[in-house]
Formats: C-alpha cells, structure tokens, sequence
C-alpha cells in the first residue's frame, strides 16, 4: 500500500470528480421510463456547446474507436476514396480502419512533430479534378505527440479548393479541453469519447452530425447496424435509445457537463492554455525538448517530451512510478522509448500541476538525465503569473 494518492497523468482515462463517480453509483433505472427520457434529453441538450453545435450529437454505449467506425459507416460507401494525414500513432489506426472498411486511403506522411499542414490539404484537393475524395479525416488533437491540426485553416482550404469533401475530425482528446467549434468551422462529424476532458470513465463515444452528413447518411452503403444513425436519431427525438443504454454513464455525463457549465468553457479553455503554458515551460527550463515542433501547434491537453536517444523514456517513467506513485504517459509507435507525455487536462488544477512536474524534475534526475533544476521553477513562474 502507499500513502497518499497516485498521480494519474496520463492523456487519458483522466481523473474521475468524486461529484462524477457519486452520479454514476445512483441507482438504475428503467430505460424504458419517462425518469430515463428526462435524463437522456437534459444531457442531449447540454452537450451541444461542448462540441460547439446546434445539430445532433449521437451518444453511443462504445469507446472513442467505436465512434471513429461510426463516422465512417454513416458517411461512406465501399471504394470511396478519403484524403488522411499522418500526425501520429491514433491518425495511423484511424487509416488502418478505413482501409479495414474497404475505404480507399490517401495517407500523406508525416513526422510526427507537425499537425496537417492545411496547404496540403488544398493542394491534395485542388488536383482532385473528378472529386472522388469523399472525405478528409483530421486529428484535431494527436494523444500520441501533443500537436493540434489547426482545423479553421483546415477548413478554410478545402473551401478554397471548392471541394465537396465531408471533414471528418477526431477531438478524442481534446473535446472539453481545448477550444473546438464544430458548427463554425464548418466540420461535417466530430468524434469523440468521455475519458478525457469530460473527467469520465470510459464507455461513451460521441458523432457530432452536420446538415450535409445526415445528407450523405442517406445514400452511404457500408455496412451497420449498431452504428447506424438513423434509429438514434429516431429514439433520440423522445428521449429513448435503439438498445440498451449506459444509464450510468449518462448519469456521470450530466454531471461533467453542469461541471463544465459552472466554469464556463472559456475558463475551462484558458485553464488548459495555462497549465499547457507551464507544462512547455518545465520542459525548457529543464533544457529537454517538446515534440511538437510547431508553436502554433502545441497541445494544451498533454504535453510529449522527446529524450536524446541515449535516454530511455519508458526507464524515466518507471522510476516515476515507483518512486513517486505516478504514471507518465508511454511513447506510442514510431516514438516508443523517445517520449514521455504529461497529461495536464480533465480534473486538475495548479497544485495538481507543480506536484506533477515535481515529480518529473525528480524522476528525472534519478534516471540520470542531465537536466536544469530550475526547470520548476519556470513553471511556477507561469503558474503565479
């Protein structure tokens, strides 16, 4: 046993409120009752500002994969053609699943350092004279290196190109923590899931639904069923699900929500800028490197920190569970033992910060890794500012 409680710092599952995990022990009810449809509107209601919408937002029993398929069987047809940009570990699984769906994939490569670059994106589109993209599928913000696409300009380029591609884009790990817009900046789905910046446990995967989505839902030809829009929305309008809810889940959901409400999502945005600000500050001041290697793009939900290669990131992040009862998150595919990332979103305020990068500083040193020591201080410095 240890004293104290551990650190969970990964970029998700978060830290759970204690006011979450109590709405989620409330006793079930029957899915079938008006208590049940009460529910399910009041939480259909106050989700839309989170993602930014007006429009539907589906609410489905699954993880944030589980969305992913759901946006693509909605939206497409065997053989269509989809235009994907390598920004990391989870843009390369979302690749692997459309190709699994018999989607046809223009993956254009990338560093792992750098978010979609929007003037490929109009390049890419421009020479697609016969319009055979169906859709462009966009990481807003990559979990596994800590660089967020700049979606407006995303936007604004395949407009330029007056392409009719749907935009397809995954705010997995920032939906609730960095500013997203999903009806302004034009995005066709959004997806997303509950164990990151909505503080919940796992289980609930979400599909934000345009005009021109719910237009092409009609004619697409994948195969679905437990995906399938159209008896959610249906069920939906009366409060009901197609199938068996997560009852419980939605009761945590209801209250993330009045969480997020009662902070006003500017304040929750500009409280992750801020730790994110702190976060990068750390990593200088220490003399390391952040991965992402654009300013314009640094995520304000976890923050990735590239190691020389004689430094063994995943020995770094043992010491610091041992030692610390801290757990750091892993480096994930191309930059497995680089990177350690510092999840700094969700439930967490400035304390929670300093003793998180506390603990770093220590770990740190005792993996051997020359660094400066007033590393901590120059996130101080921020968190005081």
């Amino acid at each position: 046993m240890t004293a104290g409680r551990h650190f969970l710092q990964i970029p998700g599952p978060t830290n759970v409120p204690d006011r979450i995990l109590r709405a989620i022990a409330q006793p079930t009810i029957d899915h079938r009752g008006p208590a049940f449809a009460e529910l399910a509107l009041d939480v259909l209601h106050r989700v839309k500002p989170v993602f930014g919408t007006s429009g539907p937002v589906v609410i489905y029993p699954s993880s944030g994969t589980g969305a992913w398929e759901a946006a693509l069987v909605n939206t497409l047809s065997p053989g269509d053609h989809v235009l994907a940009f390598e920004t990391g570990h989870f843009a390369t699984l979302w690749r692997d699943m459309a190709e699994g769906l018999g989607l046809v994939v223009d993956f254009v490569p990338g560093d792992w350092r750098h978010g979609v670059d929007p003037a490929v994106v109009a390049e890419r589109l421009a020479a697609d004279t016969q319009h055979r993209i169906a859709a462009v599928m966009v990481v807003h913000n990559e979990t596994s290196t800590g660089v967020t696409s700049r979606v407006p300009e995303i936007r604004a380029a395949i407009d330029r190109a007056e392409h009719p591609a749907l935009l397809l884009v995954d705010t997995i790990s920032s939906l609730g923590s960095i500013d997203y817009r999903h009806d302004e900046w034009g995005v066709d789905v959004t997806v997303s899931c509950s164990q990151k910046g909505l503080m919940l446990p796992p289980g609930l995967g979400f599909n934000a639904i345009s005009e021109k989505a719910l237009a092409a839902a009609e004619g697409a030809r994948l195969p679905k069923s437990y995906w399938n829009w159209a008896p959610f929305l249906e069920a939906n309008e009366r409060g009901y699900y197609p199938y068996t809810p997560p009852t419980n889940l939605l009761y945590g959901l209801r209250e993330a929500l009045v969480l997020l409400e009662s902070e006003g999502l500017p304040a929750v945005f500009a409280r992750h800028d801020r730790h994110a600000a702190a976060t990068r500050a750390a990593v200088q001041g220490w003399g390391l490197e952040v991965l992402c290697a654009d300013e314009r793009e640094h995520s304000s939900a976890l923050t990735a920190v590239l190691l020389d290669e004689e430094h063994d990131a995943n020995k770094v992040r043992q010491i610091i569970l041992d030692r610390f009862d801290m757990s750091l998150g892993a480096g994930l595919g191309k930059v497995s033992g680089r990177v350690f990332r510092i999840g700094h979103l969700g439930d967490f305020n400035d304390l929670t910060l300093a003793g998180t990068l506390s603990g770093v500083q220590m770990g740190l040193e005792l993996a051997g890794i020359p660094i400066d020591p007033d590393g901590i201080r120059a996130a101080l410095e921020v968190l005081r500012a």
